[in-house]
């Protein structure tokens, strides 16, 4: 399983896999079709931080100590393992408030319930909840891992054109990166 760490276009640190975007899969018994349609329509999240969160998610799956993370080789070994310590702190400090905050909220859309039709309130704060959640375990089983840091060009490229604002570049250089890894969609996550 290989996973990215690095800039996008704004010059944050985006982490992802290169395993295929997926939506969140959760069963419920009763009202299958209507929840199944709800799901569909209710992914709020943009594609860039549903990838990252999926990505965080993956780990848990992920087998053995060690966890190899593609990045641009723009600077030492050392100083990305601190950068990407602190990202992963980052994560964890933010993944925990807002399950705190949708906890809270949680009551308050179960009185949505009140209302004719479907709770899409509480569903809604349900898959974000589930997604978050497994988001922070991921985080967490990832903070105990080996991390592996493998530099590559095609990185070092995208990173060196944001750096120096060529945009000319940045179309080819993704579409190369995203040929030689098998990555779907890069544009939505590392640039507008």
């Amino acid at each position: 399983m290989r996973f990215f760490f690095v800039k996008d276009y704004r010059e944050k640190y985006r982490y992802f896999s290169a395993k295929p975007f997926h939506q969140i899969q959760v069963k419920f018994s009763r009202w299958k079709e209507i929840w199944e349609k709800a799901r569909q329509k209710l992914m709020l999240l943009p594609r860039k931080i549903l990838v990252q969160e999926q990505a965080f998610e993956q780990v848990l799956q992920a087998k053995g100590n060690q966890v190899e993370i593609l990045y641009s080789g723009c600077c030492t070994e050392q100083r990305i393992k601190v950068r990407f310590f602190f990202f992963l702190q980052r994560q964890r400090t933010k993944h925990i408030l807002l399950l705190i905050g949708e906890s809270i909220l949680l009551p308050i859309s179960g009185l949505a319930v009140l209302i004719p039709g479907p709770n899409v309130f509480f569903g809604v704060l349900a898959l974000l909840m589930i997604t978050h959640w497994q988001a922070l375990r991921g985080i967490n089983r990832l903070v105990k891992k080996d991390h592996v840091f493998i530099p590559t060009s095609y990185l070092e490229k995208w990173e060196q054109a944001i750096q120096n604002k060529r945009e000319n570049e940045l179309a080819h250089t993704l579409e190369k990166i995203a040929e030689e890894y098998d990555l779907e969609h890069l544009q939505k996550i590392l640039w507008k």
